[in-house]
């Protein structure tokens, strides 16, 4: 069992790792979506030819939209110092409440380290808006049920 400081950085860490990983995945795809398009001989169809291209031109398009929303999502959470320590709920804490564990941050949502689960939400979430600037000790209602803020960090 991870103490909460701990806890935070392994998070912070796994969801970065995550992101690293999506972004690799998805440059991959263009890469390959772009080769597939330049690549494409013309055959005597030339209406599938062009159907074919706009098709890879369209993919590609797509993906480049994923990359520059996970990398803007990879540098919103690289602000993050994870050995700073919060009285209030802000950016970049990690907050136990008695119904569970949230590291406010990007909404990736559950993340999990060995036994231990967690749950990666922004503060433009519903729980992160309820939650931004509460203190330890504070009560808050969501969805019909009242969560008790027990420890920031």
């Amino acid at each position: 069992m991870h103490t909460k400081k701990e806890l935070k950085g392994l998070v912070y860490h796994k969801i970065m790792e995550e992101l690293d990983r999506k972004i690799e995945v998805i440059r991959e795809a263009i890469a390959s979506a772009k080769d597939s398009r330049n690549n494409d001989t013309k055959s005597s169809a030339g209406d599938k030819y062009e159907t074919g291209r706009e098709m890879m031109q369209i993919e590609i398009e797509k993906n480049e939209v994923l990359l520059n929303q996970t990398a803007k999502q990879r540098k919103e959470l690289a602000r993050i110092d994870t050995s700073e320590e919060f009285n209030k709920v802000a950016f970049g804490s990690l907050v136990t409440t008695d119904k569970g564990t949230y590291f406010i941050s990007i909404g990736i949502g559950k993340i999990q380290i060995d036994d231990q689960i967690c749950y990666a939400i922004s503060l433009a979430s519903p729980i992160g808006g309820l939650l931004k600037d509460k203190a330890i000790g504070d009560e808050l209602q969501f969805q019909g049920r009242t969560f008790k803020i027990r420890e920031i960090i």
